[in-house]
């Protein structure tokens, strides 16, 4: 710090590297300064992946790279250089150094981060000025404005207004190809003869900073899940744009219709691999958006692959974003299903018999990632099954994925993985019994278990809790449109068999 008076002081968060940020608006050199810091509580809070770690840190270390070729003020504290664990902790300290009139940021994708700034802040005598996060492509108050006075908040509709208003996959005031959502196109699995050759996504191999993170993280958290050496994320935006180039190109086209599959060894099959850039804001969501319509426009892609690839952006990810701060923090709380078993180790491991989760796991510890159905309909559905508490399930999704900031994560995981809420974010918990595990994917060959057996000793344990679920939430979802008619398939079945159903979800339970 120098000695020069402050007008603003400006922290950046690591997941806030956004070049065209509000908090930049109206920088002035001569009397402003940014500040960022690498602060271990971060990486603690929960059990964090080595390379979330470090996707993290290298990204932050690039954007000051590039703050600083700008000539601009910055300090930046670097883990193992403060005596500092929390950021909050750090920021104060700084704060009382340079006695800035004014703390201006764009607000955090974490309810906590936020509160112990702004607690800080407080602590120190100083204004803090939260602006608006010009990353997001609604404008600010515009879901709480939209959810006001609504019975049920459903994406498909917030999703139609965000088309509507931006014009994306539109002809006039219609819907491109005459239809709202392809979804129910972009559902296949690719059978036995498996996906063929998918061409590789462009990885990144790490610059001289990067390789310094890497080592840094493998020596302070050597004890943390997962392995770096396989480490290839783009840091950058020049990267994040290369990655969506080269998604657009080569996979985009195919997205759609197996968007829902999983094959053994296939950790991105056509996944854009895009998602990390995004929530550490490298890369714009809008003009990802643009892309994929350009290639539609083109000729390059199909119109189910684009907008299937553009509602996770432009309808999902707003739409999360939407409900976290509406419902926070609250929603920590909830546990509409009543669910309070431990989180199995072998989360942490992947080592277990069952081979849908030790591919899901395994590769999840060996990339810090995993799509969209591994995580709802594999990692999740087994510890919604099981009935695992669920804020251990959002402790492990926040510390396993490459691309986790709690804003996106946790409704992900608390709303629609594990249905914690209760139905405000989705109609019906996604519970399903192996067999759908067997036709998206070829993780069932080979397995011990049966996905067609509830009882036994070959039976799948998806497919044993799946039933012991429905009986145990029988009353709950009896009349329910869209698990009624499960619950009734249930009631059918020999008491005997129901019995011994609920003695073997027991077992499963004692067993993990």
């Amino acid at each position: 710090m120098t000695d020069c008076p402050l007008r603003h002081l400006i922290p950046i968060l690591g997941d806030q590297l956004d070049p065209a940020s509000t908090a930049l608006d109206g920088f002035d050199p001569t009397q402003d300064r940014l500040w960022m810091a690498e602060a271990p509580e971060e990486a603690t809070h929960v059990w964090s992946h080595k390379a979330r770690i470090a996707l993290f840190l290298a990204a932050m270390r690039h954007f000051a790279e590039d703050i600083r070729a700008r000539g601009w003020p910055l300090d930046y504290l670097r883990l193992g250089e403060h005596p500092h664990a929390s950021l909050s902790a750090a920021l104060g300290a700084s704060l009382a150094q340079a006695r800035p009139q004014r703390l201006v940021m764009v607000r955090a994708g974490d309810w906590r981060v936020q509160k112990s700034i702004e607690a800080a802040a407080q602590a120190a005598g100083v204004a803090l000025e939260i602006r608006s996060d010009r990353h997001f492509i609604a404008a600010p108050g515009a879901f709480a404005a939209w959810a006001r006075g609504r019975r049920e908040l459903r994406l498909e509709y917030w999703y139609r207004a965000l088309r509507r208003q931006t014009g994306l996959l539109m002809e006039g005031d219609q819907p491109a190809g005459g239809r709202w959502n392809f979804d129910a196109d972009n559902r296949k699995a690719f059978g036995p003869a498996g996906p063929g050759k998918v061409p590789r996504p462009q990885g990144f191999p790490p610059d001289s900073v990067t390789t310094e993170v890497l080592h840094l993280v493998e020596r302070q958290f050597q004890h943390h899940p997962g392995r770096l050496d396989r480490f290839d994320w783009p840091v950058t935006p020049t990267q994040a744009r290369d990655a969506l180039d080269d998604f657009i190109a080569h996979r985009l086209p195919r997205f759609g219709d197996y968007q829902d599959a999983m094959w053994r060894g296939e950790p991105w099959l056509y996944h854009s691999r895009l998602s990390a850039a995004l929530n550490l804001k490298l890369i714009d969501p809008m003009s990802v958006c643009r892309a994929a319509e350009t290639a539609w426009r083109s000729g390059q892609a199909p119109l189910a692959a684009v907008e299937g690839f553009i509602r996770q952006i432009l309808g999902w990810r707003e739409y999360v974003q939407g409900l976290y701060w509406l419902w926070m923090p609250d929603w920590l709380g909830w546990n509409a299903l009543d669910a309070h078993a431990d989180l199995p180790d072998f989360y942490w491991t992947g080592d277990t018999d069952m081979a849908c989760l030790r591919a899901a796991i395994g590769q999840t510890l060996d990339h810090g990632y995993a799509h969209h159905i591994q995580r709802l309909m594999v990692t999740g559905l087994y510890a919604l099954l099981l009935g695992v508490e669920p804020r251990q399930v959002h402790a492990w999704y926040l510390a396993v994925y490459v691309d986790a900031v709690e804003w996106v994560e946790l409704p992900n995981v608390l709303g629609m993985s594990q249905h914690a809420d209760g139905g405000r974010m989705a109609s019906k918990p996604y519970i399903a019994s192996g067999k759908y595990i067997q036709r998206m994917s070829n993780y069932c060959a080979g397995c011990r278990y049966r996905p067609d057996q509830a009882i036994g000793p070959a039976a799948c344990p998806f497919t044993t809790l799946y039933w012991a679920f429905l009986d145990r939430h029988a009353e709950h979802y009896r009349n329910h449109p869209r698990l009624g008619q499960q619950v009734r398939n249930l009631e059918r079945m020999p008491t005997e068999k129901r019995t011994l159903i609920r003695a073997a979800a027991e077992e499963l339970r004692a067993l993990s």
